[in-house]
């Protein structure tokens, strides 16, 4: 038998202007090369790992000792989050787009009991679920959310605090103060939120568990860890019910973090293999976060976007966003359902922006760690020529004009 041997894989550095993942600070790209071969009990890797621990708790806000990352994407925090629902635990998760949906879908499959997997055992029906589906676009309010929970009498809620399918901000001060009355444990999906937006996640007592993602405001690719908080109750919850999974088990995976019975402790035990590498990065990428501060990042994200919102709609899109790093558009009516077409034509130069992932199809264009003037240029200048090149009609002196009059003096380049 013979073998193909492939040549190299060498791919083209492209501008990550969609909704995540975003384009990785070089210094933390040099953390995870410079990093020298260690086992994952190594001293220097396990003291890495302890002191993310820290830096999480000071970028999320909390006390929370069971802060730390979980080995993978974004889905592997939710997972892990989601372990402490049990068959026949009473859900209500709240979806309104692509991610809250799947993050719903998780909650079906945790809650199900066996007859309910057999009958459906991709998409099973768990009785003990109640999904309240909001409209594509439009946000999750904390009078939805009073309702619902009202009605339910839930063990658990859930919701996404920013939903990228949809470009929405969904109300977390409502939600948190909902489950207080209705004396429920919120789950928040802050995937899209963490380390763009700056907000402390002990102001909000009804979340019980969040769960985020590396490679969107912290912008840690190569793929690192997903950062999770839990409060004491629902490590409460966890201890008395159990969960069926040993990777994701939130316990287990403290115990790594140097958090065992509810202490910090000077060395963490064994749970999964980690990477030196990833730890060095994960660590570099909490360190700029910390030094540039949220605050300061988060009005960043907000000043740009408002140029690159402007912009668009000088071209003649309509935006139905409100999230800070990402705008959610529709094209000018000329161009309606030619969607997919222009986002591919950007991807096959290396400008990557996004559809949506569900109707109705929209355009993401995103700026994840793209927070200076060249680069916030550039993407509205390579936006306007995609747009001109389906036949839209851009006036590239209107935009030039737009870019000077907001950067001219107003915004450090």
């Amino acid at each position: 038998m013979t073998f193909q041997i492939y040549p190299p894989l060498e791919i083209p550095e492209t501008l990550a202007a969609g909704p995540g993942p975003g384009n990785t600070d070089a210094r933390v790209l040099q953390a995870f090369a410079n990093a020298g071969v260690a086992d994952h009990m190594q001293g220097d890797v396990l003291r890495g790992m302890l002191e993310c621990k820290l830096m999480l708790r000071e970028i999320w806000g909390t006390k929370n000792t069971y802060t730390f990352g979980v080995a993978g994407t974004g889905w592997s925090a939710l997972d892990t989050m989601f372990s402490a629902v049990m068959p026949g635990d009473k859900v209500v998760a709240f979806a309104n787009g692509t991610f809250s949906g799947i993050d719903a879908l998780t909650l079906r499959i945790k809650a199900a009991t066996s007859q309910e997997h057999a009958a459906n055992p991709l998409d099973p029906k768990a009785a003990s679920v109640v999904v309240v589906e909001v409209p594509h676009g439009e946000p999750v309010t904390g009078d939805i959310v009073e309702k619902a929970l009202a009605q339910h009498k839930p063990k658990w809620a859930f919701m996404a605090h920013w939903e990228t399918g949809s470009g929405r901000i969904n109300d977390l001060r409502g939600f948190s103060d909902a489950c207080e009355r209705h004396d429920a444990m919120g789950l928040v999906d802050a995937v899209s939120s963490l380390g763009v937006d700056s907000f402390s996640i002990d102001d909000y007592p009804g979340v019980a568990g969040w769960a985020s993602c590396p490679q969107k405001g912290l912008c840690c690719l190569p793929l690192t860890y997903a950062p999770v908080s839990f409060t004491d109750a629902y490590i409460e919850s966890l201890k008395s019910s159990g969960a069926y999974s040993y990777v994701h088990n939130p316990i287990f995976e403290a115990r790594h973090w140097g958090v065992v019975n509810g202490q910090d402790v000077e060395k963490g035990t064994y749970h999964r293999t980690h990477s030196g590498y990833a730890v060095a990065a994960f660590h570099e990428a909490l360190r700029l976060t910390l030094q540039e501060g949220l605050v300061k990042r988060s009005l960043a994200y907000r000043t740009h976007e408002k140029v690159l919102r402007d912009a668009v709609v000088e071209m003649g899109c309509e935006v139905t966003s409100d999230m800070p790093s990402l705008v959610v558009l529709n094209l000018p009516p000329e161009l309606a359902g030619r969607e997919m077409e222009l986002v591919q034509n950007c991807r096959a130069r290396g400008f990557g922006i996004w559809p949506t992932l569900s109707e109705p199809v929209q355009v993401r264009i995103g700026i994840l760690n793209q927070l200076n003037r060249q680069s916030v240029s550039r993407i509205i200048r390579l936006f306007a020529e995609a747009l001109r090149e389906l036949g839209g009609q851009v006036d590239h002196e209107a935009i030039e004009a737009l870019l000077e009059s907001r950067y001219g003096t107003s915004i450090a380049a």
